[in-house]
């Protein structure tokens, strides 16, 4: 199990007025290089960290942070998961996710789940400090590329009147989806989002089922398909 730190020995979170914030993030080295980042903003402090959503509840209960932030690909519980049990229990906390994951494909279901923004880690040394100003100003935050999309989307919406097949997909069966078109075995799958092989071939049995789909062959097709359309 990862060590988690419930307490940050940062001197800036006594300080008054820093904005105290949590990274829930499974790589110990991604979460080192944003705390410095977010660090080097004065009014900003990282006070603590997790490595999967059930330490995450935990530390940000012995917090009480500002903002926190998630990953996506979590341990056990995804992030969309966590998002969804931390707006439950603190209904105000402000969360953005920062993810590896496209954000066509979990933008929107972060912010439905009730996130306030999202940035993709390629991108997090150029905007994360943005969306962590534009949050705590109460705005969402997007990349212009996604908020674009979002417009088009919605505008076309009442034209076709049809919802994406994915769109019946859990959160943990859309990731897992992606990871198969991007041509991952089960087992690769099944170490890279911490779960077993038993466990990843129970949601591809789902997916299966919930795009009629005959065999795991068709999902495989269908998967590298769709990750083809959407330029990935």
């Amino acid at each position: 199990m990862k060590r988690v730190r419930f307490e940050n020995k940062n001197s800036k979170c006594d300080r008054p007025g820093a904005k105290r914030i949590v990274i829930v993030d499974d790589h110990p080295l991604f979460r080192k290089g944003l705390e410095q980042l977010i660090n080097s903003n004065d009014g900003l402090a990282v006070c603590g960290e997790a490595g999967s959503a059930a330490e995450a509840i935990d530390v940000i209960r012995r917090i009480t942070p500002d903002l926190v932030i998630v990953d996506v690909s979590l341990p056990g519980a995804n992030g969309i998961e966590l998002i969804k049990n931390i707006r439950s229990e603190f209904s105000k906390l402000p969360i953005l996710v920062l993810s590896m994951h496209d954000e066509s494909l979990y933008a929107l279901r972060s912010l439905r789940a009730g996130a306030q923004g999202y940035v993709m880690k390629q991108e997090a040394l150029a905007n994360v400090l943005t969306a962590i100003q534009q949050v705590f100003d109460g705005r969402p935050y997007l990349s212009a590329a996604m908020s674009a999309k979002l417009i088009v989307s919605y505008a076309e919406a009442p034209d076709n009147g049809k919802a994406a097949p994915t769109d019946n997909l859990s959160d943990r069966e859309l990731e897992i989806l992606e990871l198969i078109g991007k041509g991952h075995e089960v087992r690769e799958i099944a170490k890279e989002l911490h779960l077993s092989p038993k466990t990843v071939e129970t949601h591809r049995a789902h997916i299966k089922e919930k795009l009629n789909l005959k065999n795991a062959r068709q999902v495989t097709r269908f998967a590298v398909q769709w990750m083809d359309a959407r330029g990935a």
